[in-house]
């Protein structure tokens, strides 16, 4: 049996599609490329849980919003773009227990056939 103030949730935001400009190469920064991003959040859930209101919760729609404005500021690197969303996540939302954030390009340019490459940062 969970003890009441110790009831964690794991809220996981999966395959969020974007369309930005990442990429060392000038070519990826003019026609850009598809990204897949996955958020995993560990958060204390006992109050939701109980009073059923939004505002006591990890609200998700503020979280995509959160992803979305830091997926579209163009980088050079994946690790730029990832560490933003985790520091923005926590910025937003400073009593989560943990944040992991998976950002994939699809397709990218290696001269060869690849689903896509990803990074993965967690804190």
């Amino acid at each position: 049996m969970t003890q009441e103030g110790n009831l964690v949730g794991v809220i996981e935001l999966e395959n969020m599609e974007f369309y930005a400009y990442h990429g060392c190469f000038k070519e990826e920064q003019v026609v850009g490329n598809r990204f897949v991003v996955n958020a995993t959040i560990e958060t204390e859930c006992v109050i939701p849980a109980q009073t059923d209101n939004i505002e006591d919760a990890l609200n998700y729609v503020t979280v995509y919003e959160l992803i979305k404005e830091q997926i579209m500021i163009n980088a050079h690197l994946l690790e730029n773009v990832t560490k933003r969303m985790v520091d923005a996540i926590y910025a937003k939302f400073p009593h989560v227990k943990k944040v992991s954030i998976k950002v994939s390009k699809m397709n990218p340019p290696m001269g060869g056939q690849m689903k896509c490459v990803s990074i993965t940062f967690t804190k």
